[in-house]
């Protein structure tokens, strides 16, 4: 095998496209207040803002297959593209709101559409440019820039717009009546237009589909086709059981942090207070994901062990913040200190395990395409996010329920974990056949 210098290149414009498609998806949650007064939004319109993340995953199968037969460079540019017709929906200045309105969901949707290569297209793009002991860092890198996009969200719309009650740090939020608050929505969204036009731009200039020669024996290898790839993961038990094990507590939690703001709102939790919980939380998870990917690679053969430790930290984490919300029962103290550390916590240990994850997947299933294992894990994930933001849309003033799913699902992946017999295929043909 022989690696280039380019990939890492590669791998920034795909982690930038990633970046921008979480930070449109998560434009509006944590401004719902302001985007209530500017929009005429209503707590339907909020939860369904963040719901066509989910219901985007729907063509997943046609972006894994195009995946597959095409490759990254067509996936990509297909994904970018939409992401770029979205984000200017979202821009057209139209006077009448209602029409803004279906505008804004129709731009959401779009940008929806480009999550299934976003979140699938990472241990692919690992495996076709770089060598064994630099794909679990790759697949970090590249799956979880999208949450930092989401965590962006969280600082720049409460910095940069202003709430109805005046919490903004800027000096302009005193200033904070309709049309102020709604200029400046609609620079977040100008602004944002332009990075994924530039982001776009940058990937038809260049993005190759893969290198000259491929990095490694796996890389280079015969793989599945695209029946028998399916064939191959329904009828794998334990492929199942992990499958489960990651959709549902990173389900939960992705709905979870969409409305964050919209949860600590009965707790008397400021616009500008949520945003830096939701932010600090999920950067935090990048940034201790990235960590354990590279301890992955410097020590192998123990995916397993670092899910069981992650998964175990984000059960008490979890349970800690729901305890801490019924203060009526538990008389447990409700600080803003408590508040971020327990969801600080919780998101360090569920986002830093996503890339882990990933990596178990690809070498449970092996030979079946990266693409298409990611594919069939996020597509059942965001089904589960999208069930429950279905029923927030019905059950959006009371919210100890959403809370309580939390730390339910975080045990019950636990438990899979535990039972789950680990095996390391991909890495056997890199390491014994190439040897």
């Amino acid at each position: 095998g022989r690696v280039y210098a380019r990939r890492w290149l590669v791998l920034l414009l795909f982690a930038l496209l990633g970046f921008a498609q979480g930070l449109v998806w998560n434009t509006w949650g944590p401004i719902q207040n302001s985007a209530r007064l500017a929009f005429g939004f209503s707590g339907w319109d909020i939860a369904l803002l963040v719901f066509w993340g989910p219901i985007g995953f729907a063509p997943c199968f046609f972006f894994m297959w195009l995946m597959d037969k095409k490759g990254l460079r067509v996936t990509v540019l297909l994904t970018s593209s939409l992401m770029v017709l979205g984000a200017g929906l979202r821009c057209v200045p139209v006077s009448d709101l209602e029409i803004r309105k279906k505008l804004i969901h129709g731009g959401q949707l779009l940008n929806g559409l480009a999550g299934p290569t976003v979140m699938n297209a990472a241990p692919f793009l690992s495996t076709t440019w770089f060598s064994p002991d630099e794909r679990a860092t790759a697949t970090a890198i590249a799956s979880l820039l999208s949450y930092v996009g989401a965590a962006g969200a969280f600082l720049v719309g409460p910095l940069v717009v202003p709430s109805p009650n005046g919490t903004s740090h800027l000096p302009l939020a005193s200033q904070s009546n309709t049309e102020h608050i709604k200029d400046r929505i609609e620079a977040v969204l100008y602004a944002e237009f332009g990075m994924v036009s530039l982001i776009f731009s940058a990937a038809l200039a260049y993005f190759p589909s893969r290198p000259p020669f491929p990095p490694s024996v796996a890389a280079a290898s015969q793989r599945l086709s695209y029946r028998r790839s399916f064939c191959r993961l329904l009828s794998n038990f334990r492929f199942l059981m992990i499958a489960l094990a990651y959709a549902i507590p990173l389900g939960v939690f992705s709905g979870w942090s969409g409305v964050l703001d919209l949860i600590l709102t009965p707790v008397h939790v400021s616009q500008v207070d949520a945003g830096w919980i939701g932010f600090w939380s999920i950067v935090g998870g990048c940034v201790v994901g990235i960590a354990m990917a590279r301890f992955a690679d410097f020590i192998r053969g123990m995916l397993k062990f670092i899910l069981l430790l992650l998964l175990s930290g984000a059960t008490l984490a979890s349970t800690w913040f729901t305890l801490s919300c019924l203060t009526t029962v538990t008389h447990l103290p409700l600080t803003t200190a408590t508040l971020y550390t327990s969801c600080i916590l919780l998101g360090i240990f569920l986002n830093s395990s996503v890339p882990i994850f990933f990596e178990l997947f690809v070498e449970t299933v092996y030979p079946v395409p990266e693409g298409i294992t990611c594919g069939v894990v996020t597509f059942l994930s965001n089904m589960f996010m999208g069930v429950l933001l279905f029923f927030l849309t019905f059950y959006y003033t009371e919210f100890s329920w959403f809370n309580w799913c939390l730390p339910g699902s975080c045990l019950l992946s636990l438990l899979l974990i535990l039972c789950f017999r680990e095996s390391y295929d991909r890495l056997y043909l890199d390491v014994v056949v190439s040897v």
